[in-house]
């Protein structure tokens, strides 16, 4: 009797500590009801403001041609080195890119040049050459920062520029005796340069017909005249008055223009016609998957606007047109003189990280950078330009990007966007998707294309603010 009531009391402790279930659970509950739910998300979608902002061009052919005037200007490309542990070599080939040496194809002699060319190291503060002093040797820059540091208006110095990796100095120095240093060459940062004298060059002239014999033809060329643009002069009379001759001239035309062809990108989507025909409801899965593969596209699309070899805009920046910040992060002032290089800035293009450097910078001073609204979004601005973000401008390992500044349009010979509307089985302007057939797992394929390009109507349409600093925190 005693145990038998012992077990009743425990028994009648557990039916009180876990009463038993009086109605349906949520979990079984789920099994009859329609959920509510979400069309697929997808984190890689961004605002693409590159992509909305530019201007599209219609492209019939596939192929854009940029007709401009004859231009002499050359010799504005970088050198390219190559490092093996500390030391660092310039590519022979790419002293071609000097203006004494463009067009000359001697391979072997600029392999003679490039190894003649001596590896120096310069600390912050320390003078490469002095303003005034005989130039007899030019400089390649291969890592760091040079400041070009002039005579201002009132005696005091002034920065006249500000040179970064990949640069070179002192090109005159290799065909003219008397040329002398206009500024001052002074290392911002510690560098690393690689120097060529003007010796080194004669003197390997005089063993090497080729390099003898295209000195001899830069010196026996006429003067070209041309504007500040390097353009071919066009003769004009001005102010005169009488019966004066007025000159007589014409337009010349680059004979060789620069073509675009659309780029493309592509991939097959792929569908279970199982699923197509089943699991449609309340949403269509061929749809979505659709929507999503069109997203991916069109993010892409834009990165290869930016990124591009061919035609990206930080490839196809002129070099006149590319910036350095005078003290690394980007400041107020180094957003002006990207302004200051072109007429008509409709936006600037930075990395949310960079957009929030330049932040930094301006509370430090003081300002509070105006907002515009574009497309009813309110977007932080620099005396009236819009700054729209974008993550596909890459920020590098050292924690430095780049910003964009341009002008765009074709009636303002500015930077275009290019596309072909119209094409077959097209869903948005110059994006299609086909029909591939279904294959024996019974699985439907569809071919989704995007066709585009970007063209730069005149270099001054595109300027950039490289070497970015996006770290720095003071």
């Amino acid at each position: 009797m005693t145990v038998g009531s012992v077990g009743s009391v425990g028994d009648e402790a557990r039916e009180q500590q876990t009463p038993q279930q009086q109605s349906l659970g949520t979990a079984a509950a789920r099994n009859l009801a329609t959920t509510t739910k979400s069309a697929p998300q997808m984190q890689e979608i961004t605002s693409r403001w590159l992509l909305r902002m530019l201007p599209w061009v219609q492209v019939q052919g596939g192929t854009y041609r940029v007709n401009r005037r004859l231009s002499y200007s050359v010799g504005d490309g970088r050198v390219t080195f190559v490092q093996t542990g500390n030391r660092v070599a310039v590519i022979p080939a790419e002293l071609g890119e000097l203006p004494a040496l463009r067009e000359f194809e001697d391979e072997a002699v600029l392999t003679e040049l490039a190894n003649r060319c001596e590896q120096r190291r310069f600390a912050a503060g320390e003078v490469l050459a002095a303003s005034g002093s005989a130039a007899d040797r030019i400089y390649l820059l291969a890592h760091g920062r040079v400041e070009q540091i002039g005579a201002g208006p009132y005696g005091d110095e002034t920065v006249l520029g500000v040179l970064a990796d990949g640069a070179y100095f002192g090109e005159a120095a290799l065909v003219d005796r008397e040329a002398s240093w206009e500024y001052t060459a002074r290392a911002a940062t510690a560098c690393t340069v690689l120097v060529l004298t003007r010796d080194d060059v004669l003197n390997l002239a005089e063993r090497a017909d080729s390099l003898r014999e295209h000195l001899a033809g830069l010196a026996a060329l006429p003067q070209q005249r041309t504007n500040k643009y390097g353009e071919a002069e066009i003769d004009l009379s001005a102010g005169h008055i009488g019966e004066a001759v007025v000159p007589h001239t014409y337009v010349d035309y680059d004979a060789a223009p620069r073509e675009y062809e659309l780029s493309v990108a592509q991939t097959v989507l792929k569908v279970h016609s199982r699923v197509a025909d089943l699991y449609n409801q309340p949403m269509n899965q061929t749809e979505q998957q659709l929507r999503l593969t069109v997203e991916a596209l069109r993010e892409r699309q834009e990165h290869e606007l930016i990124n591009n070899t061919e035609f990206g805009l930080l490839n196809n920046c002129d070099y006149e047109q590319r910036l350095q910040p005078h003290d690394g992060v980007p400041s107020p002032d180094d957003m002006d003189e990207l302004l200051s290089r072109r007429r008509g800035s409709k936006l600037f293009l930075a990395h949310p990280r960079a957009v929030a450097a330049f932040g930094r910078e301006c509370n430090r001073l003081g300002l509070v950078p105006e907002s515009v609204e574009v497309a009813g979004h309110h977007v932080p601005a620099w005396r009236g330009v819009p700054i729209f973000p974008c993550n596909k401008i890459p920020v590098s390992d050292a924690r430095t990007t780049s910003i964009i500044c341009m002008r765009t349009g074709e009636a303002d010979q500015g930077v275009i966007g290019l596309q072909q509307s119209g094409i077959p089985d097209e869903i948005e302007p110059s994006l299609s998707v086909r029909f591939m057939g279904i294959d024996e797992q019974a699985i439907i394929s569809y071919l989704v294309t995007a066709y585009y390009s970007a063209a730069v109507l005149v270099p001054d349409a595109l300027g950039v603010l490289e070497n970015v600093e996006v770290s720095r925190w003071r």
